[in-house]
């Protein structure tokens, strides 16, 4: 426990030091599985095509500042950046470190942050090269950058991934893989983790990220929006109180807000326009459409200080 309490010193010194530097940088930050392009969303009317400006919108109307995305393919992600003017993105594939295969990529505003330095590894033995890791069943790929908030001139980390969603002990040595390349890019500086974890508030990979020093943003909000858990598997009844998608600060960062934004959208099945009633105005026509989630999974986002 040595080293993790070596780290818990290191991040707290890093946030001081920020904090003495002189004027402190507030922004949004975020995680949003976007859902990957899939044939049977498709078939169910969830297609990529009908989803993908209502979650653009949803992240310019959120304020998303910064912010990592899980299971997007390439196209996917320059459909968004293509619908989010000021915007850019950091991160390979995960297939070939290039473009095939799903992306955990990091978004951020171009005017408000500079991509200082950035890089990719892999969740597995073997980080510096495409593979399987331990017992996961997917290819599992991190993205990390160096930024720097212009306004301030702070600069601090940032990783985003998608861990496995089948291997136990993959999930495991992969927070382990984190809290060894925190340290190894840490430079003293306040760090972030954002990501799909397949793991929720209760497991043991969880509890591996915390003993790394991280601390995690639900936990170190002043004021929480929690309707429901994380998960909603493309349906607008479900309710989990399982967070599985995370967003972990450094000790130093004040955590102000933390949400995760249930957001749902309604597409039109065809249905008869009627007037709305009779103790409605009789000019309100209500149509009968059909409540959708924008992904699978609802995005989270925290307003944090540095």
């Amino acid at each position: 426990m040595k080293i993790f309490a070596l780290i818990a010193v290191a991040l707290a010194a890093a946030g001081v030091m920020a904090a003495e530097s002189g004027g402190s940088a507030r922004f949004n930050v975020a995680t949003y599985n976007i859902r990957q392009l899939n044939a049977g969303d498709d078939a169910r009317g969830d297609s990529w095509q009908r989803r993908h400006r209502v979650v653009a919108d949803l992240i310019r109307f959120h304020d998303f500042d910064i912010f990592g995305t899980q299971e997007g393919f390439h196209s996917q992600l320059e459909d968004l950046k293509g619908s989010l003017p000021g915007y850019d993105y950091i991160g390979r594939g995960r297939d070939d470190g290039d473009k095939a295969g799903e992306h955990s990529v990091i978004f951020y505003r171009t005017d408000l942050f500079e991509a200082v330095d950035h890089g990719d590894f892999w969740l597995s033995e073997n980080p510096e090269s495409p593979g399987l890791g331990w017992d996961a069943v997917c290819v599992r790929i991190c993205t990390w950058g160096r930024f720097r908030h212009i306004p301030t001139g702070r600069e601090f980390l940032m990783f985003n991934l998608h861990m496995d969603h089948v291997g136990q002990v993959a999930r495991r040595e992969s927070a382990r893989l984190i809290r060894d390349k925190i340290i190894q890019l840490g430079d003293s500086l306040p760090a972030m983790l954002t990501g799909d974890f397949n793991v929720d508030q209760r497991s043991d990979a969880y509890r591996t990220v915390l003993e790394c020093g991280l601390i995690d943003s639900h936990d170190a909000a002043a004021m929480v929006y929690e309707t429901n858990g994380t998960f909603n598997d493309y349906r607008t009844d479900a309710f989990s109180d399982q967070r599985i998608d995370h967003i972990f600060v450094s000790p130093g960062i004040i955590v102000e807000k933390y949400g995760i934004l249930t957001d749902t959208y309604r597409s039109d099945e065809g249905g008869e326009v009627k007037p709305a009633g009779a103790n409605a105005p009789s000019e309100l026509m209500i149509g009968n459409f059909k409540a959708r989630v924008p992904s699978d999974h609802f995005p989270v986002r925290a307003t944090v200080v540095l």
